[in-house]
């Protein structure tokens, strides 16, 4: 009986880290492309490179949130 419970607490450990590490690998993967797709934009427009700056950030803020929110809601599984 220890044995079930023990194996039921070490599947939600190895998806709450699975989880949580599709989140970051989500978030990293956003924001290069973001800074990569700004690059490529402030390259062709150098006149409005604080625009895209700022909308850069901003883009990058919003997926590091919701990246924080998955790695947060994964390790609440436990």
């Amino acid at each position: 009986m220890l044995s079930i419970l023990l194996a039921d607490v070490a599947l939600a450990k190895l998806g709450a880290a699975i989880g949580a590490g599709l989140a970051a690998i989500g978030a990293g993967i956003g924001i290069g492309r973001i800074g990569g797709q700004a690059m490529d934009a402030m390259a062709r427009q150098p006149e409005v490179m604080g625009k895209l700056f700022t909308n850069m950030i901003v883009a990058a803020a919003l997926i590091e949130g919701v990246a924080l929110f998955a790695a947060v809601i994964a390790f609440l599984c436990i």
